[in-house]
């Protein structure tokens, strides 16, 4: 039988974040006290997070040029810990990033989102793309590294040292939208045509896509991160049989760049897959992972019955809620935790991102609420 590849010993899912409440849900223990932790909880809403961009940030810099900043990112990465008590923290990064430094041309306009200056329509459009190496984000991964370093060496500071660092990384699917878009789009139409067009060129696309944003996720899993999330922001615009067909295979290939790491105890890191709009698709989106990730359209309980296996849930409170009277938000914090106490574990979280207009004190209180349900 072949051996796993181990992370190294001094690995923190070989130590101080190996027990912790987040990595216990993830695995299936359901710890004491539900963890809670946001998507995007580092950024937008943070006045602290503002400050320090306008401090840094020139004419010329965008949102990527931030991220590969390992000490910017670091930084941004542990305010939210330190603010609300969350029991992990996100890497500060975008999923654009292993795009940029593979050899895409793409930028993060403000206002726009993620611009790509040479969409991919064509057949001969993806063969150019996908004669970029993929192995060449070896060497260039390594601001990544680094920022994941600081941020787990940060967090060994933090309390009591045991707030884990989840690793993230974007599935092919949404890469492979933007790229042939060009842009951010409502339907993605155009990924949609060529898929159906030439679905030849689509597996080449997302096959690629997949090595690349594999590789992403492992550098962070390897220098530290103690979970893997695969994000995806635009599976909820595709009917089932085309996810199972065309979309799911590259998204567990991305997977697979992961599983493989085991910690001392011969138990790989833990597995998180979450997208967006996804509601019919939780029964397909279950690639051999611990955790699936919820969004606020569907109740736990729910989309635990289509998934149809015994993982953790993770979500998903309403991000609209987060602007109600704190007596409506205490009322849906109790609905989702009922949800999710059918599950095998939870993880508390809000069913997408936190939206740049929240108020960081209702954050904080809600880690509190939970925390003393």
């Amino acid at each position: 039988m072949v051996a796993m590849p181990a992370l190294a010993p001094d690995h923190p899912l070989n130590g101080r974040t190996g027990r912790s409440p987040l990595v216990r849900a993830y695995r299936g223990d359901r710890p004491e006290v539900t963890p809670v932790w946001f998507m995007r909880q580092a950024g937008r809403s943070l006045p602290e997070y503002r400050e320090l961009r306008a401090r840094t940030d020139g004419p010329a810099r965008d949102m990527i040029d931030t991220c590969l900043e390992p000490e910017l990112a670091s930084e941004i990465t542990l305010q939210p810990v330190r603010r609300h008590g969350v029991d992990a923290a996100i890497f500060f990064s975008d999923i654009m990033v292993p795009l940029r430094l593979v050899g895409v041309d793409v930028r993060i306009e403000p206002g726009v989102g993620p611009v790509v200056r040479e969409p991919i329509r064509t057949p001969d459009d993806v063969e150019r793309l996908v004669a970029l190496d993929p192995a060449t984000l070896d060497a260039a991964l390594e601001p990544v590294r680094e920022g994941v370093r600081r941020t787990v060496a940060g967090l060994a500071e933090l309390g009591d040292g045991t707030t884990p660092l989840i690793g993230f990384a974007g599935a092919p699917f949404t890469l492979a939208a933007y790229l042939v878009a060009g842009r951010p789009s409502k339907d993605h139409l155009e990924a949609r045509t060529l898929m159906r067009s030439h679905p030849e060129a689509w597996d080449r696309l997302t096959r690629w896509a997949a090595e690349v944003t594999g590789r992403f996720l492992r550098a962070q899993v390897e220098e530290g991160a103690s979970a893997a999330q695969l994000f995806d922001s635009w599976a909820g615009s595709l009917p089932l049989e085309q996810y199972r067909e065309h979309v799911a295979p590259a998204s567990r290939l991305a997977l697979d760049h992961v599983r493989d790491l085991d910690d001392a105890t011969g138990t790989r890191v833990p597995l998180v897959h979450f997208g967006v709009g996804a509601g019919e698709l939780y029964g397909a989106m279950d690639l051999d992972v611990d955790a699936i990730g919820v969004d606020w359209r569907v109740p736990l309980d729910i989309a635990l019955e289509r998934i149809g296996a015994d993982v953790t849930v993770q979500g998903n409170l309403d991000p609209a809620v987060l602007g109600a009277p704190w007596e409506i938000v205490l009322a849906a914090i109790d609905h989702v935790m009922l949800a999710g106490s059918v599950a095998r574990a939870h993880v508390f979280n809000l069913g997408h991102g936190v939206p740049p207009t929240a108020d960081p004190e209702v954050l904080t209180r809600i880690v509190q609420a939970v925390h003393a349900r």
